[in-house]
This record gives C-alpha cells, structure tokens and sequence, in this order.
C-alpha cells in the first residue's frame, strides 16, 4: 500500500497530527517515512537570502520527529533543507519523485480555499503539481 511516505513538516500545529497520520499509514504496511523540513528563505534587497528560522531549529524539529516514529516501531529519515519562499511545493513534489514515495503528508493551516489561492498555501500547491496522492492533514 503505502511503502515509502514524505512527510512535510512545519512549525504549525499540524505537525503533530501529520505525524500521527504518518505514523498509523506506515504501520499499516511496514512503511519507511522520509521526514522533510524546508527553510523557506526570504530575498531582501541588500541585504540577501534571510531565513525565519535557524538551520539548528529546523534540525532539532526534524530530529525529534525521526525520533518519535522510531520508538514506534517505524524506519524513519530526516531532511531539512532551505528553499527560496515559494517554492516549497515544487521542493516537495520533486522530492517525493525522487525518493519515489507512495504519498506526500502534509499539514494545512487550515486557510478555506479562497485565502488558500490568493495566499498560494503550499498544501494547495502541492496538491495541484503532484503525481501521487496527497493527504492534506488539518
């Protein structure tokens, strides 16, 4: 069913019911679950490329979610790379082709769908550029 899983993770509140989303999908087939965390990089004129979080905090988040879905049992990896704002999404699609996972989880913001197009929410992104089937959890 669901042999290989890309679990992207933020600093929301989502991310803790993604991972329990992650975590019931890969007992349920004996899945391996990739964890990724992108540092989403603003370009300020002058002053460059700004990151909203440090390279240590995005680590320590990836690194306890690893954590979590080994004592459950699972086989877990984790990746935290940084990104241009905006595209997060393509970021995580060319992943999830790349490791040639079954499904992408993510967490959504909970935004309806008109913030979510004018905000371009990447949830809403990945959904649309995606080849494989996405759970968007809330």
């Amino acid at each position: 069913m669901y042999e290989k899983l890309l679990v992207a993770i933020d600093h929301s509140k989502a991310t803790e019911k993604v991972l329990g989303a992650a975590r019931g999908l890969a007992s349920l087939s004996n899945g391996e679950v990739w964890i990724l965390h992108l540092r989403e990089r603003e370009v300020m004129p002058r002053a460059g490329l700004i990151a909203s979080e440090s390279g240590d905090e995005a680590q320590a988040q990836v690194d306890a979610a690893v954590d979590e879905l080994t004592k459950a049992g699972i086989k877990a990896h984790g990746v935290t790379r940084s990104t241009i704002y905006g595209y997060a999404a393509r970021e995580i699609v060319s992943d999830a082709k790349e490791l040639d996972v079954s499904v992408i989880i993510m967490g959504s913001r909970g935004r309806g769908d008109l913030t979510g197009l004018v905000l371009g929410s990447t949830a809403h992104k990945v959904i649309h550029l995606a080849d494989r089937p996405v759970l968007v959890v809330r």
